[in-house]
C-alpha cells in the first residue's frame, strides 16, 4: 500500500508568516534576557526588498551590545537559521545582525537617536507620502 501508514501524521510545515513570528519571538526573548532596552519590532513585509521584519533595540555599553549579538547568533542557529551575519561587533555604536528575512539593529542610545530607524520605517511616513 502506498502513502503514509494510517495513524501517522505528516509534519506540518509552518507558513512563512508563522516562521517569521517564531523567529521574531526568539529574537525579542533573547534581547529581553540580555536586558536590551526599548525593543521595537517593525513589519516591513512588502515595504522593503531586503527583509520582512526589523528589530531595533538599545544597549548601554559596547560589552552588552557584543554579548547581545553573540547570544542572538547562538539562539538563532539553535532555532534553525543557517546563515547569521554580524556586522560592527566589538566596540561599535551600531551592530547589525542579518538573519535573512529579519534584520536586527543594536544601538547605543545616542546612535539610535541619530539614525532614527523606527521613524524612517514607520507606517506614518507611508501614509504621509500617499497624501
Amino acid at each position: 500500500m502506498a502513502g503514509p501508514k494510517r495513524g501517522t501524521a505528516r509534519p506540518v510545515k509552518p507558513t512563512p508568516q508563522a516562521e517569521l513570528d517564531r523567529l521574531t519571538g526568539v529574537i525579542t526573548a533573547s534581547l529581553d534576557e540580555d536586558k536590551a532596552e526599548a525593543i521595537v519590532t517593525l513589519d516591513l513585509t512588502g515595504r522593503a526588498s531586503f527583509c520582512d521584519r526589523m528589530v531595533v533595540a538599545t544597549g548601554i555599553a559596547d560589552r552588552q551590545i557584543t554579548a547581545m549579538a553573540e547570544h542572538l547568533e547562538e539562539k538563532l542557529r539553535e532555532a534553525g537559521v543557517k546563515r547569521v551575519q554580524i556586522e560592527g561587533a566589538g566596540g561599535s555604536e551600531w551592530v547589525l545582525i542579518d538573519a535573512g528575512d529579519i534584520i536586527v539593529h543594536l544601538f547605543k542610545p545616542e546612535a539610535r537617536a541619530m539614525y532614527a530607524l523606527e521613524k524612517m520605517w514607520s507606517a506614518d511616513l507611508d501614509e504621509a507620502a500617499e497624501a
